[in-house]
């Protein structure tokens, strides 16, 4: 079977896409009008942007979904070296530029790519390469679960140089899912999640700001004008949406009262104007790609198609429920967007360029 298109692509994949990414291109202009206009005295700034890297994603999706997905087992290796590679150059000053206060970026001016989005999306793909050739020992700690471990730990630790947290829990996340579905032990990995609470633990004591964004999840009030801040925003947001919304482009909050509403918090400004019904929409129709994406992950003809998929579907569930978590207060605040409907290029490009991938293993499923 492999190497042999058989069959259509999931349909449900490609409209459950199209409309979240048409959901998102009209929420981040509404979001960012405000904001555009007073910074580059351009209300569509980033809506014309977003609409471009809308339609590179989409040319990039239905390549990679005419693109047998079995060939991807050749650049596997070099796919992760490469993206080594730009973790480590992104870390050096002077190549790496800082947004936001994290060294996260390559490019020039307003233009860049950020390497842990590739990182992600790399390291799937190496992940359903190495354990479909090693799923025989991936029960034995040593053989088959510490080098898969020792790969995504050394990505883990060159993103946190950043520092970005947010990338390094979904890439992290990503991973003990693939591991988990190629057939890991249930005991070796909450042996390991056991070890993991300590170590995240320690990174949040040793950076007075993560420290502080702890004590602002329990208690955001009471750091108001400071790590509690965007929280605060936030919910003033998702409350007066009530059911109904205040109506498409009436948001409060995106009157420069809630930063960057156009990225992490997206999701706030898309309550605010749509109400319950809108943001229960948009999690329907996530819930619905992740059926489908599981459903391609179980059908596929191989496993290597099969991991590909539950990693790809992995990456879009745990960024998802992170996200909605934080804009809802029900997780300390981490910066990382909403999969397709958050500005971002490198971040949209690099999740359609996957659901490509996804859509080709649907298309040789059984």
């Amino acid at each position: 079977m492999n190497g042999k298109i058989k069959s259509y692509p999931d349909t449900l994949i490609i409209i459950t896409t199209l409309l979240l990414l048409g959901i998102g291109v009209v929420i981040v202009y509404s979001a960012s009008a405000v904001l555009s206009a007073q910074k580059f005295d351009d209300q569509f700034f980033y809506a014309k942007r977003q609409l471009m890297w809308a339609v590179l994603g989409i040319i990039s999706m239905f390549t990679m979904m005419n693109y047998d997905y079995h060939k991807l087992r050749r650049i596997a290796k070099p796919l992760l070296i490469i993206c080594f590679l730009f973790l480590v150059a992104v870390a050096i000053p002077g190549i790496g530029s800082v947004r936001g206060g994290s060294r996260a970026w390559l490019g020039i001016g307003s233009f860049g790519i950020q390497p842990s989005e590739f990182a992600k999306l790399g390291i799937i793909i190496y992940f359903a390469y190495m354990l479909e050739r090693t799923q025989d020992r991936i029960s034995e700690f040593k053989r088959g679960l510490l080098p898969p471990l020792a790969i995504v730990v050394s990505a883990v630790g060159l993103i946190m140089l950043e520092p970005d947290l947010g990338q390094s829990v979904v890439l992290m996340g990503t991973a003990i899912i693939i591991i988990f579905a190629a057939g890991a032990r249930g005991t070796h990995l909450l042996g390991l999640a056991s070890l993991a609470i300590p170590a995240f633990v320690g990174l949040v004591v040793v950076a007075p700001y993560r420290l502080k964004r702890i004590f602002a999840f329990m208690d955001p009030w009471a750091y108001e004008l400071d790590a509690g801040y965007h929280i605060i925003q936030s919910l003033y947001a998702l409350g007066p949406g009530g059911l109904m919304g205040l109506g498409l482009g009436r948001s409060r909050q995106k009157f420069l009262y809630l930063p960057e509403p156009q990225t992490d918090f997206v999701f706030s400004i898309l309550a605010e104007e749509l109400g319950f019904i809108g943001g229960a929409t948009v999690l329907l129709l996530f819930l619905l790609l992740v059926w489908r994406g599981l459903r391609t992950a179980i059908t596929a003809p191989d496993t290597f198609g099969s991991l590909l998929a539950v990693g790809i579907t992995g990456m879009i569930a745990v960024q998802v429920i992170i996200n909605i978590g934080v804009v809802t207060g029900s997780m300390p605040v981490t910066g990382i967007t909403l999969p397709l409907i958050s500005y971002g290029g490198s971040s949209l490009t690099l999740m359609l360029t996957g659901i490509g991938i996804l859509l080709n293993i649907s298309r040789q499923t059984r």
